[in-house]
């Protein structure tokens, strides 16, 4: 069975975007490191990997459906911010983006009436529940120490325990 061409379109967009969100993660690890974070920058740095994990799970797909997967150049990603909080706004908002870029490849798939690649998109939308909370309990945690104080050294340890999933 051929991939649907739409849905090839929409698919290698997203492939792109995860990609790209490995990098901005893996740069918000580094910025984190460079504050003396290093449970932060661990998080950040398993973030990035799970989402270069979720490009390539796209890219198997595609190839497996018989499609072609076309990577294009990864625009340059922000370096700064204002600290562990903004860094977890932006994570946050990032993640509702790409929320709406997969219910977007859904819909896609919807009016292709392309089944396989609805169901297989299913995994996606399940995961961006569990990403939006998990963002948001961090950052209710740090908005609850005003992202200061021995709360910062507390959770800067309780995150270096993540592993990837």
């Amino acid at each position: 069975m051929i991939i649907n061409k739409k849905v090839q379109e929409v698919l290698n967009k997203q492939i792109n975007m995860e990609f790209w969100s490995a990098y901005l993660y893996l740069s918000m690890s580094n910025y984190l490191a460079d504050l003396g974070y290093p449970g932060f920058a661990h998080w950040m740095q398993v973030q990035s990997k799970e989402e270069a994990g979720h490009a390539m799970r796209m890219l198997d797909y595609v190839n497996e459906r018989g499609g072609r997967v076309l990577l294009e150049q990864i625009p340059s990603v922000p370096h700064d911010w204002k600290g562990v909080l903004d860094v977890f706004e932006e994570t946050y908002k990032h993640e509702l983006k790409v929320t709406d870029l997969i219910n977007e490849c859904v819909n896609v798939a919807n009016a292709e009436k392309d089944h396989a690649s609805k169901i297989f998109l299913n995994w996606f939308v399940t995961e961006q529940v569990e990403e939006e909370a998990s963002v948001s309990e961090i950052l209710d945690q740090l908005r609850m120490f005003d992202a200061k104080g021995e709360g910062m050294y507390i959770m800067d340890n309780n995150m270096r325990v993540r592993t990837q999933e």
